[in-house]
């Protein structure tokens, strides 16, 4: 027997499957992933008809809400704040001036104005008629509006449709931006 002492080296790594194992990985990862897409605003359009559509109404009728391109809110020619227009649309629509099916809202931006402004003014109009639609449909069936029957909920729409007319966006404030 020898005294000498033998020296072994590192075992090693068989790394002829790290890459398959890699690839494996990658493939599950991107299966299983899902992507968040973005919705955008949700609206749903008007019945297309043939006839024609008259376009005059009344100035009394129209309450205008604009956002100009440094995203100020004017309703009506005044500066106001957007927990505002919940109470002035209910004052425009639900008037002894008008009846409610007669009341148009037009909604006119800017090309420079804010997307979260715009949508923050959108979502408080929704939340005007909203408010009207829950108002209403307590008084005459004694529940909230998504409590209701579609065809409930439909009774309601149609006595306090949601009228807004969005105006092409100006390009005022494009430059500034």
């Amino acid at each position: 027997m020898s005294n000498k002492k033998t020296r072994r080296g590192a075992p090693e790594v068989n790394a002829g499957s790290m890459a398959d194992i890699a690839f494996l990985l990658l493939i599950f990862f991107l299966v299983t992933t899902t992507i968040q897409e973005d919705q955008g605003v949700l609206v749903r359009l008007p019945v297309w008809v043939n006839d024609e559509v008259p376009t005059e109404v009344a100035d009394n009728n129209v309450l205008t809400v604009i956002v100009n391109a440094e995203d100020k809110l004017m309703i009506e020619d005044n500066l106001s704040q957007v927990d505002a227009i919940p109470d002035l649309l209910r004052n425009h629509v639900i008037s002894t001036e008008r009846d409610p099916d007669q009341a148009v809202v037009s909604l006119i931006h800017d090309r420079g104005t804010s997307y979260e402004k715009y949508l923050a003014v959108y979502d408080a109009l929704k939340a005007g008629y909203s408010a009207m639609w829950n108002d209403l449909a307590d008084q005459k069936y004694g529940a909230t509006y998504a409590n209701l029957s579609s065809a409930q909920q439909k009774a309601v729409r149609t006595e306090i449709p949601m009228v807004i007319s969005e105006a092409e966006p100006s390009g005022y404030g494009e430059e500034s931006k």
